[in-house]
């Protein structure tokens, strides 16, 4: 059994910033495997088949009549799972300069926080969550249906099987407490996304505070966090996480620093853990809001950064680093917040917090001849 590597941490009291609008201004480890090295093109081919995102229009056919839509999440249905915050917004006094939370007098929000959609229509199939959250953020449904979400207010993480959406199976941190992860508690701070891998795996992005990934195994044991004591690698506000289970890599959107990062997942292997990471960066990326990704393409939606620097989609080859492509609605993003692909790779979705509306578009094939 590999031992377990945790960092000491040190609280400087750092104060996160609400998820507002604000109007401010590669290199891949493929390991040391001969035949892959010899064989290896290292220039990106100048003719691939990208698929780009193209709008859906008038979907959902409906108004959903919901609040900031923080994420979304595909069904092994095909069906688009959304979380919202209803009346609640995340501004400048929901938190104090600890980390706390300030409204625990409104109590839980009321409504249903979860719903799963038509794919075909957009209406609303079924939904759930009603007092269980305060300030919903981050959802993903993994590949058993299990969905895991995560309440910055209570600084939480939660796993809710199929047949239950009443009591979560597994919880990690515990609830309105802010703080770092130990060996025998395991505390959490504003966590903000999570991945899990078919080994049943746990990545949890660990978000506003601690600013690092969070690995677990699939009891929620604590097994090591990134980036490690030792690593020159820092983050600022890791937003999205999104797994990439062929290059054993998993790829974050590291907001504030403006760029995705994609260390070692250390899924097949622990030998090449502290290899270096894939640093993605563009000055066309801004901040970097969301991740998803199919095979070896990374999908990310930025979010207001300066006004140069447009508001839109990203296509990311995972292998190379590079941008393919950016895309965009008709009526442009405004605010997006979150990300989903398809298992298939045929729809992708987009959330916006301000708006509050949910994207879709379709994948299809086209030339990039850059």
């Amino acid at each position: 059994m590999w031992p377990l590597i945790l960092l000491y941490f040190t609280f400087h009291g750092i104060k996160c910033e609400p998820e507002t609008v604000r109007d401010n201004s590669d290199y891949f480890s493929y390991g040391n495997e001969e035949n892959v090295l010899k064989n290896l093109d290292l220039h990106a081919p100048k003719d691939e088949i990208v698929l780009r995102p193209q709008e859906v229009k008038d979907w959902p056919q409906q108004s959903l009549n919901v609040g900031q839509i923080t994420a979304v999440s595909i069904n092994s249905l095909g069906q688009p799972v959304i979380f919202h915050r209803a009346e609640r917004v995340w501004d400048e006094s929901t938190f104090n300069e600890s980390n706390v939370y300030q409204n625990l007098d409104k109590g839980p929000i009321i409504e249903d926080t979860i719903l799963v959609l038509d794919p075909h229509t957009g209406s609303v199939l079924h939904s759930w969550g009603a007092y269980a959250f305060y300030m919903p953020h981050g959802l993903t449904v993994d590949h058993h249906d299990n969905v895991w979400v995560t309440d910055v207010a209570k600084h939480q993480v939660f796993k809710y099987t199929p047949n239950n959406h009443k009591y979560p199976s597994l919880t990690i941190g515990e609830a309105f407490t802010a703080g770092y992860p130990y060996r025998r508690r395991v505390l959490l701070c504003m966590p903000t996304s999570v991945a899990v891998a078919t080994t049943g795996e746990i990545f949890v992005a660990d978000g506003y505070c601690n600013n690092q990934i969070l690995k677990f195994n699939a009891a929620g044991t604590l097994l090591f966090a990134m980036p490690t004591f030792s690593d020159t690698l820092t983050l600022n506000v890791p937003h999205s996480v999104t797994l990439l289970e062929s290059l054993d890599i998993v790829c974050v959107a590291d907001r504030e620093n403006m760029r995705i990062v994609c260390p070692k997942a250390g899924l097949k292997s622990y030998v090449n853990m502290f290899e270096a990471a894939t640093v993605i960066e563009d000055p066309t990326l801004g901040r970097v809001f969301a991740v998803a990704s199919h095979n070896d393409m990374i999908y990310a939606v930025n979010g207001p950064t300066s006004q140069n620097i447009a508001v839109r989609g990203f296509t990311v080859n995972a292998v190379y680093g590079n941008i393919l492509d950016t895309w965009e609605p008709s009526a442009s993003f405004t605010n997006p917040h979150s990300l989903a692909v398809t298992r298939n790779g045929s729809h992708l979705y987009v959330t916006e917090i301000g708006p509050n509306k949910i994207w879709k578009f379709e994948l299809t094939d086209v030339f990039d001849k850059k």
